[in-house]
């Protein structure tokens, strides 16, 4: 390309304006005590300002808008929009204009135009107008790619090229208009899309009842505001997968009216953080499939919706929510009914529940007891449970009697599977289970 070329002119000017909305206007109050110097000459200058508010005039923020000075921030979950145009700078009539908009972000390419059909004519001092909207949901850089091409009166193909460059988020305009003719012109927007929220997440395993490994989950979303501005948290939901249903437990009930725990305003300053928790409960068909549900990792993903300044909407989904699947083993042992407390050395029930979680052979189970310093179990060890197929369940009450007084812990269960010969300890179980003994007054 010979550089010395001289610029060839065009018919059309390409404009590109990034649409936000306006602001509240700010005005710096200046006062003074009325026995000063101006006496009462600054506020009367406050009142018969337009900008102030009437009544409120030391209130710094006014009654007018303006409109943005810069480019302002992007923030990830935000609807870019821009204002294109294309404006026949000339007197001739221009023909089979092709205004095409592009998206250029580190992962794809896509097409933002209403319609990439060409228009037949523009006449002088006309111009042709697109608005384009983009959901940002990507983080990085961002390109927005603007292709004009156009024929003259003279049949002759006509072509060029501006750059808008954004850096460090305030405008700067660079135009070079190529002298060379190309298959296309580009206008380069370049933005760095920012994250608006750091979002965090950690996983409980419930022992409501009284199991070591149960199927209910508990989630922790904490949520921190990494903006400027304060936010507005319109919605923060978690959509399960198809094998939970979820409960939220962000509310109070009271009188029948449920309550936000975080008050009636729901705003998060910069640099807060809000915890949400939430519990996931497996729905009834898969309730008893074990050898199903211990292999579920994904739980759901979280949807949040906020709102800036003055009504600006933002949402983020979050990818699938991961957890590490508990460990069931082959058979899995849980108690249902314990009673919270029993006399000194009397007899009581428990309620165990034996599941097979294996998904392809049946066992053949025996149960054996065995006692400790504290604990003893009552009937024959080595007793015979009989066959149990894959994912299926069985009721057991055993009785127990305690020897010492105090806060005591159950353990001593054994599961022996005849086909395999193997042994399953179940000594964790002490972890959860506990019974407190005090001594019979009719002994």
């Amino acid at each position: 390309m010979d550089v010395n070329q001289p610029k060839q002119e065009h018919l059309l000017a390409l404009k590109v304006m990034r649409l936000t909305k306006p602001t509240l206007f700010t005005n710096l109050p200046v006062t003074c005590e009325d026995r000063d110097l101006p006496g009462d000459l600054f506020s009367q200058l406050m009142k018969d300002d337009p900008s102030t508010v009437k009544g409120a005039e030391t209130f710094m923020l006014g009654e007018m808008l303006t409109l943005p000075q810069n480019f302002g921030n992007i923030f990830l979950g935000e609807t870019f929009s821009s204002y294109i145009s294309v404006h026949n700078d000339s007197v001739q009539v221009v023909k089979d204009i092709l205004v095409k908009a592009d998206l250029q972000t580190s992962s794809q390419r896509l097409n933002l135009s209403a319609s990439n059909a060409a228009v037949a004519e523009l006449k002088p001092d006309r111009c042709i107008d697109d608005v384009i909207h983009h959901e940002v949901k990507e983080i990085g850089t961002h390109i927005l790619v603007c292709a004009v091409s156009y024929t003259t009166q003279a049949a002759e193909k006509m072509y060029f090229r501006k750059f808008f460059k954004f850096q460090h988020l305030n405008l700067t305009a660079l135009m070079d208009d190529l002298p060379e003719k190309t298959v296309f012109s580009l206008h380069s927007l370049f933005t760095q899309v920012l994250k608006p929220l750091d979002v965090k997440t950690k996983f409980y395993n419930a022992e409501s009842d009284l199991s070591s490994v149960t199927d209910e989950v508990f989630l922790e979303a904490q949520i921190q505001n990494i903006t400027t501005t304060p936010m507005y948290m319109e919605k923060v939901s978690l959509e399960p997968s198809i094998m939970y249903n979820v409960t939220e437990l962000n509310t109070v009930n009271t009188g029948g009216n449920g309550y936000s725990t975080f008050g009636k305003m729901t705003y998060l300053q910069p640099m807060d953080t809000r915890q949400y928790l939430y519990c996931l409960k497996p729905k009834p068909e898969f309730a008893e499939k074990a050898g199903v549900i211990k292999g579920v990792t994904v739980i759901g993903k979280l949807d949040i919706v906020w709102k800036t300044n003055l009504g600006e909407r933002g949402r983020l989904q979050t990818s699938q929510l991961q957890r590490m699947a508990p460990g069931y083993g082959d058979v899995r042992l849980s108690l249902e009914m314990i009673p919270d407390t029993v006399n000194l050395e009397e007899p009581f029930e428990v309620t165990c529940k034996i599941t097979n979680c294996s998904s392809e052979r049946t066992m053949d189970l025996v149960l054996e007891m065995c006692n400790t310093n504290a604990i003893h179990w009552c009937g024959i060890s080595g007793r015979q449970l009989g066959k149990l197929s894959p994912n299926s369940s069985l009721h057991l009450a055993l009785k127990l009697l305690a020897s010492l007084q105090g806060l005591q812990s159950i353990s001593g269960l054994r599961l022996m599977d005849t086909f395999l010969k193997r042994t399953y300890e179940y000594d964790d179980i002490a972890q959860v289970c506990v019974v407190f003994a005090h001594l019979n007054p009719e002994s």
